[in-house]
């Protein structure tokens, strides 16, 4: 809670008596105190004082009451202010009009001292509680934070800060690994639902035969050994987002009760008859083609347009190689800080070398690799070999070459480095046996090792 020798709190009263002795309490408890005497002087004070909390009376003379003071207030979207209104001669009206307007309390003249420093309290502590959320939510952010600058990455990051703040049903498809659960974390956490629940569901870890039990509860007796009550998925994402992982995996019988609850936001327990009424939504994600499956008669066609209000594509990595350089970057600050590793550098050759590898499991089998090199690497510095001794496949891969006139020669001496690379890894640096295997002789292979620099 925040310190109240920091806490600010202005007076509006039109009695003097009332400003003097509210004004001296506050300041005994340690408050910061300011007063004005009228509605005018009110609003001036509220933008030259910037107070935390403001005590406003409702009957002052002059053109402006407390209610027009408190509107105009709130109007101004830089005021942090909370307000407690007074009142000697209050309604119900009166107060539910104040409430409306964004008041914080409403207390009777004559004034309670106790009532008014719960009120304050109160406020405090809403907001020291507010204050506390948020900066866990931008840490949360911070850690599921998108990483990379290349051109599809901003796409992605654009589409997201345009769909996040709506309620629309997204269907994020991708191969395995290229981040979907991520993208969807960040349209829960930047949207206004990020205070609420973000639940997840692996539809292919879940048999068909309990998916439904998973998804909606059961009740007591439902079966055998439902000996109480349970809630659902549905049930814990009410106010939040459920994220359907796989949905291409899930059963055709629970895809209708899905396809139902998103139409009606409302569903059955397993052996229950009470409708429970949610407010989810909904994100999807698959690395299966739907429109295949549908097809196929394994996914529902309706169930598919229902999910796909905005479709949402999430490339591989081998799509957006420019990024490579920045996820080393990143998964290496995240090793070190958390697993207590030396920085590593990795050489401009190392890096060229990541880029063109095709990562056919993306962003996931790159993660575990770095971190495999950090383990395995005794050093701080990162080179090809270092690579290689961690397990990177020696490929050829046509985007390695930098052809000149003699593309030819240089194309052939490329392959071949990269071919005794890979056969002599797979012979764990057996050089007679690899020249057996690949039908050389053992005194020629080592004069093309010796050639093409090759550390064994």
């Amino acid at each position: 809670m925040k310190d109240r020798k920091r806490v600010k709190v202005l007076v509006i009263d039109d009695e003097i008596a009332i400003r003097e002795v509210l004004s001296a309490s506050l300041m005994d408890d340690g408050y910061v105190v300011e007063v004005a005497e009228d509605g005018q002087s009110g609003l001036e004070a509220i933008k030259k004082f910037d107070p935390d909390i403001v005590l406003l009376d409702i009957w002052m003379p002059g053109d402006l009451d407390g209610l027009a003071v408190l509107e105009a207030a709130r109007s101004d979207v830089t005021s942090r202010a909370q307000f407690i209104i007074m009142s000697g001669h209050g309604t119900i009206e009166t107060a539910v009009k104040a409430t409306k307007l964004g008041a914080w309390d409403f207390v009777e003249k004559p004034l309670s001292m106790d009532k008014i420093s719960i009120s304050i309290h109160n406020i405090l502590s809403f907001q020291a509680e507010k204050n506390e959320k948020m900066a866990l939510l931008n840490k949360l952010r911070k850690g599921i934070a998108l990483i990379g600058e290349g051109e599809e990455m901003k796409k992605i990051k654009q589409m997201i800060a345009r769909v996040a703040p709506s309620d629309a049903w997204v269907l994020i498809t991708g191969e395995n690994g290229t981040g979907k659960e991520l993208v969807a974390q960040n349209m829960h956490y930047l949207s206004q639902r990020a205070s609420r629940a973000f639940i997840d569901v692996n539809c292919a870890a879940i048999p068909s035969e309990l998916i439904e039990s998973e998804l909606f509860g059961y009740e007591k007796g439902a079966f055998t050994g439902a000996n109480q009550q349970k809630k659902g998925k549905f049930d814990h994402a009410d106010g939040g987002t459920l994220f359907l992982d796989e949905i291409g995996d899930m059963s055709l019988e629970a895809q209708a009760k899905v396809l139902r609850v998103l139409q009606e936001q409302a569903f059955q327990r397993v052996g229950g008859k009470e409708t429970v009424r949610v407010n989810v939504r909904v994100i999807a994600a698959t690395n299966k083609d739907l429109e295949k499956e549908i097809k196929e008669g394994r996914f529902r066609e309706d169930l598919y347009y229902r999910l796909n209000v905005i479709p949402f594509k999430v490339p591989p990595l081998r799509e957006r190689r420019e990024d490579i350089a920045e996820l080393v970057q990143h998964f290496g600050d995240n090793f070190c800080q958390n697993g207590g590793y030396r920085r590593k550098i990795f050489t401009e050759t190392a890096l060229v070398k990541l880029t063109n590898y095709q990562w056919p499991g993306n962003v996931r089998e790159l993660r575990n690799f770095i971190e495999r090199v950090y383990i395995l690497t005794p050093g701080d510095l990162v080179d090809v070999q270092d690579l290689r001794f961690a397990g990177l496949p020696e490929t050829f891969n046509g985007s390695d070459l930098s052809f000149d006139d003699n593309s030819f020669r240089q194309a052939r001496a490329l392959f071949e480095k990269d071919f005794l690379l890979k056969k002599i890894s797979e012979n764990n640096g057996n050089i007679s046996k690899t020249a057996e295997l690949i039908g050389l002789e053992r005194s020629y292979l080592h004069r093309k090792i010796k050639s093409y620099g090759i550390e064994i």
